[in-house]
């Protein structure tokens, strides 16, 4: 069983792609985790320090990547493991790092769902549905810290990038009864990094620069994701493409419960955030891209009036949304500071 005490060793497979990789540098400089291993099939057999442009501490200066078919094989290097893969790849290799007592962390969407949501939401079985009754969701702020349970490994659903920009803002209004479950409209844009290390046109800077447009409408994955952690039944929401690299904002839309204000809305999200060590309560109009990229913050806010709510919620995609927040939740599950590795990371512009 891995524990910060005892060990503290961190592989990352799919490290090549954006979120693997800032989780790589984010590891390579923490003060308590130690970076065991990389994984990659495009730079496999190269050098680790040199593209994730880091400075690896001995023994690991010259780890080099290694293949992603070997990333089971590796399991006796590490003590857990962020898997920065595809659903589907995760849903197969979780299950293998666990029965190796490793601890999991996954950054995709295999473990967030119940087991009939897949095919229609991913496009695959679930492989192991037997694990996703095992599975933590990952935001802490609104689910608490995961928590191990007598020897066994833990499994980490960590959520989505919108999921957790939506849900910061929203779960604490919806607990408290001041909106309505039903009709809860999202509407939310990310940066071109959101949607992976594409190598596609549609993706690229002639056809993302000076534009801007919705995607996978009424099809996103993430729709049975916010959901299921608010607890409704249905919800709309539809994600947009920013010509920007990174960055994401969500904005929702509520109904009130009959006698809310702005007042509540605004003190209820400084409330359940007066303690937190990431998330930071304001106004509306100052929840912007450019306060969070770079960081582990998430800045939420809300208003309403007699008609609708609106909340706002804004974080970097490939840190709050990814990577920084795997690396928050294997602090808490280990017993770290919460923000070790984390609170350095410098803002900058997106």
């Amino acid at each position: 069983m891995s524990t910060a005490m005892s060990s503290s060793r961190v592989g990352i497979v799919g490290a090549s792609g954006y979120s693997g990789a800032i989780a790589a540098r984010i590891l390579a400089s923490h003060p308590s985790l130690t970076l065991a291993f990389c994984t990659s099939d495009k730079w496999a057999g190269a050098s680790v320090a040199r593209h994730l442009a880091v400075a690896l501490r001995e023994p690991h200066s010259t780890m080099a990547f290694e293949p992603n078919g070997r990333a089971a094989d590796l399991s006796d290097r590490c003590d857990a493991v962020f898997l920065a893969t595809s659903a589907e790849v995760s849903s197969k290799l979780a299950p293998l790092f666990l029965a190796a007592n490793k601890d999991v962390i996954d950054l995709s969407g295999a473990f967030r769902l119940e087991a009939s949501a897949y095919p229609t939401w991913y496009g695959f079985e679930h492989p192991s549905p037997e694990h996703l009754v095992r599975a933590h969701y990952g935001l802490p702020e609104l689910f608490g810290p995961p928590r191990r349970t007598g020897t066994d490994a833990v499994l980490v659903a960590n959520p989505g990038c919108y999921p957790t920009a939506s849900l910061l803002p929203l779960a604490p209004l919806l607990r408290a009864g001041l909106i309505e479950a039903d009709g809860i409209i999202i509407d939310a844009k990310s940066g071109v990094t959101g949607a992976g290390r594409q190598a596609s046109e549609a993706y690229s800077f002639a056809e993302v620069d000076g534009d801007f447009r919705a995607y996978k409408v009424l099809k996103h994955q993430h729709t049975p994701e916010i959901a299921r952690a608010l607890g409704v039944t249905s919800l709309t929401f539809t994600a947009h493409l920013l010509p920007v690299r990174r960055g994401l904002l969500s904005t929702a839309y509520a109904r009130p419960r009959p006698g809310t204000t702005a007042k509540q809305v605004a003190e209820c999200l400084a409330e359940t955030y007066a303690k937190a060590a990431f998330v930071r309560a304001v106004p509306p109009e100052q929840a912007t891209l450019n306060a969070v990229v770079g960081t582990n913050l998430a800045f939420v806010g809300a208003t309403a009036n007699a008609d609708v709510v609106v909340t706002v919620g804004v974080l970097d995609n490939l840190v709050k949304g990814a990577a920084g927040q795997a690396v928050q939740n294997l602090n808490l599950l280990w017993g770290l500071d919460e923000t070790a590795g984390l609170a350095s990371l410098q803002r900058f512009a997106p």
